[in-house]
């Protein structure tokens, strides 16, 4: 499904605005760009939707933008100006979102009044008279590309390049494995496991067949890997970090008698709202992993740490300029003191299930092998990498590590 198209010309400058403060606050401020859209002149829904999808595709192909950027100009811009800024919103419409020529210029000049206006319609000019890459793929920025290639090889680079200029799908986890044939079958989607079913277009959530009902929830299927690592027989589970919900919700539909422990009150409300919808039922705690003392161990624990999210490259583009490498170690300490803690939560034999939606080896294999390596007591039981490349022909997967550890003393 592509980027929802521009409405005119003059009466665009509004969304493009607000698609340059987001581009701003993301690349300069770090934030989110889902934090990034707050504030500012309110929009009307159509218009907060377009000044996302701008801003999205402009930060999907940012360093191809750059070099487009720099083959038309004599000296380089600095990487924070507003002419570069603008240019590279620009750009990203034509290549990624075919806006005529003639709309780029209307809604890209007024976003530099009182400043360099000639040099942006110049270098736009130029450009435009040229020829354009394709939007077929983009590249990652340096520092990533070569992270990733070190630690999964070129292939899985170049497929990254391919994932990151397209919409990912939309995965669905269902409460019955017959509710999701159902569903699969009336609505063209596939079915990637028994309860798990794509769609390849990104429909209305709350529009979709089953959703008052509480028939399913929206979940990318590597976040589904984690719970399929409890063990059926596990009664008691403890679902760490637990927000927003998705696995607990699984955990739930499984049989599970399930605790959600998560710090944020804010982002608990949508699991809370989900397990009424769905007429599933888990314990809600609100308390930070590292203050939490349960009164009972648990026969497994499931810990979703928080980690730099590189492996969110296709739904969260803004992820791979913040996740610098003193993001990546800060995360790999914050995951061992994690660890440390959880472990101690888990009966003996049971299962200490540790997950992170990321692409970086310090998160995931090199964090678990350093925990083992201090605590004798657990034993790795099996553990899953996903890496971009996986099911690429069906839509992909996020980035993803998922071991299961079991209590052997």
């Amino acid at each position: 499904m592509r980027p929802p198209r521009p409405r005119g010309t003059e009466a665009g400058v509004d969304p493009r605005r607000a698609a340059l403060r987001i581009l701003d606050r993301t690349l300069r401020g770090g934030q989110t760009m889902e934090s990034a859209a707050q504030g500012g002149p309110k929009l009307n829904p159509g218009d907060q939707a377009l000044a996302l999808a701008i801003a999205g595709e402009t930060l999907r192909r940012l360093p191809l933008l750059d070099t487009l950027i720099d083959s038309a100009t004599r000296q380089p811009l600095p990487d924070d100006s507003k002419a570069r800024m603008v240019l590279r919103l620009a750009l990203a419409q034509r290549i990624a979102m075919q806006v005529p020529d003639h709309a780029l210029v209307a809604t890209a000049l007024p976003l530099v009044e009182g400043g360099p206006r000639r040099l942006v319609h110049g270098v736009i000019g130029t450009l435009l008279r040229g020829t354009l890459p394709t939007a077929d793929e983009a590249p990652l920025p340096a520092a990533v590309e070569q992270r990733w290639t070190a630690a999964w090889g070129e292939e899985a680079v170049a497929v990254a390049r391919r994932a990151i200029v397209r919409r990912p799908p939309l995965d669905l986890s269902f409460r019955e494995a017959a509710d999701a044939e159902a569903f699969a079958a009336t609505e063209q989607g596939l079915r990637l496991a028994d309860r798990q079913v794509r769609l390849s277009d990104q429909r209305g959530v709350t529009t979709l067949p089953g959703f008052e009902e509480g028939r399913w929830w929206v979940q990318d299927l590597s976040s589904t890997l984690p719970a399929g690592l409890v063990p059926a027989e596990a009664v008691t589970v403890l679902d760490a970090c637990a927000a927003p919900g998705g696995k607990t919700l699984q955990l739930a539909a499984a049989g599970h008698q399930v605790t959600a422990l998560d710090r944020s009150e804010s982002r608990l409300a949508r699991l809370r709202a989900n397990l009424h919808r769905t007429g599933l039922s888990a314990k809600i705690v609100v308390e930070d992993v590292l203050g939490y003392t349960p009164d009972v161990p648990f026969d497994a624990v499931l810990l979703d740490a928080p980690c730099s999210a590189t492996g969110t490259f296709r739904r969260h583009p803004e992820v791979l300029y913040r996740a610098s490498e003193r993001i990546i170690a800060e995360s790999a300490e914050l995951q061992g003191r994690m660890l440390d803690k959880a472990a101690a939560w888990v009966k003996p034999g049971g299962s200490l299930v540790y997950a992170v939606c990321s692409l970086e080896p310090a998160e995931g294999e090199e964090r678990i092998a350093a925990f083992l390596a201090a605590n004798p007591a657990f034993a790795l039981a099996e553990q899953r990498r996903v890496v971009p490349g996986e099911r690429e022909e069906e839509g992909g997967m996020d980035g993803f590590f998922t071991a299961r550890l079991v209590r052997t003393g």
